[in-house]
């Protein structure tokens, strides 16, 4: 026998209408309340029926979520975040990736509207403030994370690139670093260049000039390969003593081919990524890096989507990030 309303009431210690009305988001019962008898329903393994449901609310209860890749390690946590609060809220969740394509994720998203979905979550849109005017042909909401597309787009969760990279640098300015690197990617436009602008601008107050030298950008890789072959153009230049990267995964292809050509992190030269993906304190030495709040975004995607599913106007959300400080930065040699 499956688990019934009439259990879950005696475990929540409610009436079975209070808990009927819970699962079917009814207004008359408070959040905490809903939340509450939801995790116990979830705890208790029930199952309601999404037909018999989707009948009686014009709703099958499903959410669609767009992912750049899966094998994206910074991709995991924010669809653990939407899925966490989609069980809560007794929605289910279907994943398709984009490839970084702009026509696949369209298509992506128009197969999701095929298949009924209530709203979507696209994570690092190529396609952005477009979903302006395909909102009307989708007839779901569309929220996205971290939108790679430069234009304003209303319903969109990302983190304060600017003022992470201003974080980052100002740390390494702190330590006593003046030739800073910064290794970009271009194939994520604006969280780029607003992170390059965060790097500038954090050079700037301290007034140390940009030196075009230790500029990087690197299209047409994968992230761990733009690291590499960054070094390369870097160190052409001449050496700096720190380098800031655009993410983790470039900053792990920098310190493997620093490690190559015998230079030593951080005793020679100091690394800073951004992101916090689990390698980051997995890499030796481990890398100090800007973190995203990544479980909070995907949380906060799906709670916005769902108040516009309800029809409540909805803003942007800017989310702030933190430095976390680890083995790989440290004084300059000559300081030290």
């Amino acid at each position: 026998m499956g688990v019934s309303i009439k259990d879950i009431a005696k475990a929540a210690g409610v009436s079975h209408a209070t808990v009927s009305r819970a699962l079917r988001d009814d207004p008359r019962i408070s959040e905490q309340t809903k939340i509450r008898i939801r995790r116990i329903a979830v705890g208790m393994g029930y199952y309601p029926s999404a037909i018999a449901r989707g009948l009686a609310t014009g709703r099958t209860y499903t959410i669609g979520m767009v992912v750049t890749t899966i094998a994206d390690p910074f991709v995991a946590p924010i669809v653990q975040g939407t899925e966490q609060k989609a069980l809560e809220e007794g929605y289910s969740v279907i994943l398709a990736q984009s490839q970084a394509d702009p026509e696949r994720e369209i298509a992506a998203v128009r197969l999701m509207r095929e298949h009924r979905v209530d709203g979507v979550i696209v994570t690092a849109s190529r396609v952005g403030e477009l979903y302006t005017p395909l909102l009307s042909e989708l007839r779901v909401p569309v929220v996205l994370i971290n939108n790679q597309k430069e234009g304003e787009y209303l319903y969109s969760i990302y983190v304060d690139d600017l003022a992470g990279a201003q974080m980052a640098v100002e740390y390494l300015v702190k330590l006593g670093h003046r030739k800073i690197a910064y290794v970009g990617c271009p194939g994520r436009p604006l969280s780029n260049r607003r992170r390059f602008e965060g790097y500038k601008t954090a050079l700037g107050v301290h007034g140390i000039d940009v030196d075009d030298r230790m500029v990087v950008q690197v299209p047409g890789m994968d992230d761990l390969s733009r690291g590499r072959k960054a070094v390369d153009l870097i160190l052409a230049g001449g050496r700096p003593s720190a380098i800031f990267c655009f993410n983790d995964l470039t900053a792990v292809g920098v310190l493997q081919a620093l490690r190559e050509k015998g230079v030593d992190v951080p005793g020679e030269v100091s690394l800073v990524g951004f992101d916090d993906i689990p390698l980051a304190s997995m890499v030796c030495p481990a890398l100090t890096t800007v973190a995203q709040p990544k479980e909070e975004m995907g949380i906060k995607a799906m709670e916005m989507l769902l108040a516009l599913i309800n029809g409540k106007e909805q803003e942007n959300v800017v989310v702030r990030p933190r430095l976390v400080i680890r083995e790989s930065t440290a004084e300059p040699a000559a300081t030290a």
